[in-house]
């Protein structure tokens, strides 16, 4: 199966990424992906109400204007 790792994958996996971007850039590089998923599951949550609002927005009957 793809989707399923062991412990020996994850540490070959992570030796890996230690040599090509140097112990000193995980931290930043770990902030980034944070920083990026946080982001990425706020606009999500901003993209789903919005669709909500205009969902309710067009239930209402417009007004006439009968002046």
């Amino acid at each position: 199966m793809l989707g399923s790792f062991g412990v020996t994958e994850l540490i070959i996996i992570l030796v890996i990424v230690m040599v090509l971007f140097g112990a000193k850039r995980l931290p930043d590089l770990a902030k980034g992906l944070g920083q990026g998923i946080t982001e990425f599951k706020k606009a999500s949550r901003n993209d789903s109400s919005e669709e909500e609002d205009t969902t309710t927005k067009g239930t209402n009957p417009p007004a006439s204007k009968d002046s």
